[in-house]
Protein backbone atom coordinates (compact mmCIF):
# COMPACT_ATOMS: atom_id res chain seq x y z
CA UNK A 1 0.00 0.00 0.00
CA UNK A 2 1.09 3.61 -0.68
CA UNK A 3 -0.57 6.50 0.05
CA UNK A 4 -1.49 9.16 -1.79
CA UNK A 5 0.83 12.01 -2.24
CA UNK A 6 -2.21 14.33 -1.85
CA UNK A 7 -2.37 12.04 1.75
CA UNK A 8 0.76 12.39 2.21
CA UNK A 9 0.64 15.96 2.31
CA UNK A 10 -2.45 16.44 4.92
CA UNK A 11 0.15 14.37 6.93
CA UNK A 12 2.26 16.80 6.62
CA UNK A 13 -0.35 20.05 7.01
CA UNK A 14 -1.52 18.16 10.13
CA UNK A 15 1.70 17.63 11.67
CA UNK A 16 2.25 21.54 11.21
CA UNK A 17 -0.72 22.47 12.67
CA UNK A 18 -0.24 20.41 15.23
CA UNK A 19 2.92 21.62 16.64
CA UNK A 20 1.14 25.28 16.74
CA UNK A 21 -1.70 23.78 19.31
CA UNK A 22 -1.89 25.88 21.99
CA UNK A 23 -0.80 28.94 20.28
CA UNK A 24 -1.89 31.24 17.63
CA UNK A 25 -3.66 30.31 14.91
CA UNK A 26 -2.25 29.59 11.61
CA UNK A 27 -3.08 30.38 8.68
CA UNK A 28 -2.98 28.58 4.85
CA UNK A 29 -0.32 30.30 3.70
CA UNK A 30 1.84 29.99 7.02
CA UNK A 31 1.54 25.96 6.81
CA UNK A 32 2.29 26.29 3.14
CA UNK A 33 5.85 28.10 4.32
CA UNK A 34 6.45 26.32 6.90
CA UNK A 35 5.97 23.10 4.64
CA UNK A 36 7.21 24.11 1.40
CA UNK A 37 3.89 22.83 -0.25
CA UNK A 38 2.40 24.88 -2.85
CA UNK A 39 -0.46 27.40 -1.38
CA UNK A 40 -3.05 26.00 -3.63
CA UNK A 41 -2.49 22.43 -2.54
CA UNK A 42 -2.35 22.87 1.30
CA UNK A 43 -5.39 25.18 0.81
CA UNK A 44 -7.27 22.60 -1.18
CA UNK A 45 -6.42 20.07 1.57
CA UNK A 46 -7.16 22.50 4.10
CA UNK A 47 -10.98 22.95 2.75
CA UNK A 48 -11.04 19.05 3.56
CA UNK A 49 -9.46 18.57 6.77
CA UNK A 50 -11.89 21.21 7.77
CA UNK A 51 -14.55 19.29 5.94
CA UNK A 52 -13.52 16.10 7.79
CA UNK A 53 -13.72 17.94 11.58
CA UNK A 54 -10.13 17.42 11.71
CA UNK A 55 -9.09 21.09 11.55
CA UNK A 56 -11.79 24.57 12.18
CA UNK A 57 -10.99 27.53 10.80
CA UNK A 58 -12.20 31.00 11.67
CA UNK A 59 -12.51 33.88 9.51
CA UNK A 60 -11.40 37.80 9.44
CA UNK A 61 -9.62 39.62 12.63
CA UNK A 62 -7.42 36.43 14.80
CA UNK A 63 -8.72 34.46 12.73
CA UNK A 64 -6.85 31.28 11.03
CA UNK A 65 -6.78 27.82 11.59
CA UNK A 66 -6.54 25.26 14.19
CA UNK A 67 -7.10 21.61 15.44
CA UNK A 68 -10.68 20.66 15.56
CA UNK A 69 -9.82 18.34 18.64
CA UNK A 70 -6.66 17.51 20.64
CA UNK A 71 -3.59 16.45 18.72
CA UNK A 72 -3.82 13.02 20.72
CA UNK A 73 -7.09 12.41 19.47
CA UNK A 74 -6.45 12.70 15.87
CA UNK A 75 -4.92 9.71 14.06
CA UNK A 76 -3.11 8.99 11.04
CA UNK A 77 -6.21 7.05 9.68
CA UNK A 78 -8.95 9.52 10.08
CA UNK A 79 -6.21 12.01 8.34
CA UNK A 80 -5.90 9.34 5.14
CA UNK A 81 -9.66 8.96 5.26
CA UNK A 82 -10.26 12.70 5.09
CA UNK A 83 -8.33 12.93 1.63
CA UNK A 84 -8.31 9.21 0.33
CA UNK A 85 -11.90 7.81 1.36
CA UNK A 86 -11.79 4.37 3.39
CA UNK A 87 -8.64 2.45 3.69
CA UNK A 88 -8.80 -0.58 1.52
CA UNK A 89 -5.99 -2.54 -0.08
CA UNK A 90 -8.40 -3.45 -2.98
CA UNK A 91 -11.20 -1.83 -5.06
CA UNK A 92 -13.48 -4.63 -4.90
CA UNK A 93 -13.02 -4.17 -0.63
CA UNK A 94 -15.47 -0.55 -1.28
CA UNK A 95 -18.12 -2.18 -3.25
CA UNK A 96 -15.34 -1.82 -6.92
CA UNK A 97 -16.06 -3.93 -9.65
CA UNK A 98 -13.37 -6.87 -10.47
CA UNK A 99 -13.24 -9.35 -13.70
CA UNK A 100 -12.76 -12.27 -11.18
CA UNK A 101 -15.77 -11.88 -8.52
CA UNK A 102 -17.51 -14.83 -9.18
CA UNK A 103 -14.67 -16.98 -8.70
CA UNK A 104 -12.59 -15.14 -5.87
CA UNK A 105 -12.32 -16.92 -2.74
CA UNK A 106 -10.51 -14.15 -1.40
CA UNK A 107 -12.73 -11.21 -1.29
CA UNK A 108 -14.38 -12.00 1.68
CA UNK A 109 -11.27 -11.86 3.48
CA UNK A 110 -10.57 -8.48 2.44
CA UNK A 111 -12.49 -6.63 5.04
CA UNK A 112 -10.60 -8.22 7.65
CA UNK A 113 -7.37 -7.30 5.96
CA UNK A 114 -8.47 -4.01 5.49
CA UNK A 115 -9.71 -3.86 9.30
CA UNK A 116 -6.21 -4.44 10.72
CA UNK A 117 -4.57 -2.09 7.91
CA UNK A 118 -6.69 0.90 9.60
CA UNK A 119 -6.26 -0.20 13.17
CA UNK A 120 -2.99 0.14 13.07
CA UNK A 121 -3.38 3.83 11.45
CA UNK A 122 -5.58 4.67 14.26
CA UNK A 123 -2.84 3.68 16.52
CA UNK A 124 -0.57 6.24 15.42
CA UNK A 125 -1.43 9.71 16.64
CA UNK A 126 -0.71 13.28 15.27
CA UNK A 127 0.78 14.09 18.56
CA UNK A 128 3.08 11.49 17.81
CA UNK A 129 3.77 12.11 13.98
CA UNK A 130 4.36 15.93 15.42
CA UNK A 131 7.05 15.46 17.93
CA UNK A 132 10.63 16.15 16.71
CA UNK A 133 12.52 12.75 15.38
CA UNK A 134 14.75 12.79 18.34
CA UNK A 135 11.62 12.27 21.07
CA UNK A 136 10.02 9.75 19.02
CA UNK A 137 9.75 6.56 20.40
CA UNK A 138 9.23 3.07 18.59
CA UNK A 139 6.85 1.78 20.98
Amino acid sequence: MRLSNLADYAVIIMSAAARHCGGARVSAGDLAAETGLPAPTVQKLVSRLTAAGLLRGRRGSGGGLQLARPAAAITLAEIVEAVDGPIALTACATGGECGYDHHCTVRPHWPVVNAALRGALAEVTLSRLARAPQTMELT
